[in-house]
């Protein structure tokens, strides 16, 4: 009689992944499936009482770790995911890190605990910037799940991972800016401990550096990617009385810092001071009061996420993969100066 084992070698997988498929529990790509219940019927296999405990050391269920669930860019990246895992018949367990490390490592503990099969993280520092940030790789490393990084990229990270052109769109809101007629700018920072941070403010500076702009060291305002910083930060600047041309934001709530202080001081977008921000907020569109931005897709982001956790779960040796999601700009003339 054909053991699984041999079922495996004939189809060229894992005896796990055939006990999945004989048991019906976990994701298993659709053509290998196929493959596995042709093997199956052929030789008129007989799953064992040891074939049916091993479906039992898997379960199908997906570790999803964001540093800020009430941040609508991440939920829009969330919906993405759960779409995607319902398609799959995945579960889900979701963290809120905060943006603090020790949550985001208690996170892992508990994950370690549910045996998940994968990990989607979106980290809440630079892996390689501090001595926390070792400590959670070597975390990551005591799991030994498939783990796929959302958003935020470091240095020296080998894990697969899906990001965003950080740096060549900063470099294209400074070009857009140009366009504009606009020669002196600034720029609200997001979080420069991260790299996501330093690689807008890179971009924007290389773009201003190109296009003979004017970027003075008082119009960088170094935030953190929220909006009471942006806020402050803004205010601030509108009430010296000195203010560029045009002012880019580098996120969703720095956004919502900046417009709110302009409201505040009585400047109005597109006609005293011309505004681009990073990332969309679909409220503002919703109700005629959207702003030019730099867009992307995060729902896709987080639908391409968990496609390229479930290739790696099939495909476990295979070379590091980086998908890259498209930007757009995306023009409301708030980029003007009237």
């Amino acid at each position: 009689m054909i053991t699984i084992k041999e079922v495996a070698d004939l189809v060229g997988v894992s005896k796990a992944t055939v006990s999945r498929v004989i048991n019906n529990s976990g994701y298993v790509n659709a053509e290998t499936r196929k493959r596995v219940e042709e093997v199956v019927r052929k030789y008129n296999y007989v799953p064992s009482a040891n074939a049916v405990n091993l479906s039992k050391q898997e379960t199908n269920t997906i570790g999803v770790v964001v540093p800020e669930i009430d941040n609508m860019f991440y939920g829009e990246i969330v919906h993405g995911i759960t779409e995607a895992a319902d398609e799959n018949g995945l579960s889900l367990i979701f963290f809120d890190t905060q943006n603090n490390e020790k949550k985001e490592i208690q996170a892992l503990q508990i994950l370690s605990q549910h045996r998940v099969r994968g990990l989607l993280l979106a980290p809440a520092v630079d892996y390689f910037e501090n001595s926390i940030g070792e400590t959670i790789r070597r975390q990551l490393d005591v799991l030994g799940i498939p783990v796929v990084i959302l958003d935020r990229d470091s240095e020296g990270m080998d894990w697969d991972g899906v990001f965003y052109e950080n740096y060549e769109s900063s470099y294209q809101v400074a070009k857009t800016f140009y366009e504009a007629g606009h020669r002196k700018v600034g720029i609200v920072t997001g979080d420069l401990g991260l790299k996501i941070g330093r690689d807008r403010l890179a971009g924007f500076r290389a773009g201003v550096q190109d296009f003979g702009m004017i970027l003075e060291e008082r119009h960088i305002l170094k935030g953190n990617f929220y909006t009471d910083m942006a806020y402050e930060l803004s205010q601030e600047m509108f009430q010296s009385g000195n203010m560029p041309d045009a002012v880019y934001a580098c996120n969703n709530r720095t956004s919502i810092g900046f417009l709110k202080a302009a409201v505040a001081c009585g400047i109005t977008v597109g006609k005293d001071i011309g505004f681009m921000g990073n990332d969309r907020i679909g409220i503002l569109d919703a109700v005629g009061l959207g702003f030019s931005c730099v867009y992307r897709d995060t729902f896709e982001m987080g639908r391409t996420s968990l496609h390229l956790l479930l290739d790696r779960l099939e495909h476990p040796e295979q070379p590091r993969k980086v998908t890259r999601i498209p930007y757009e700009i995306v023009l409301k003339g708030t980029e003007k100066k009237q």
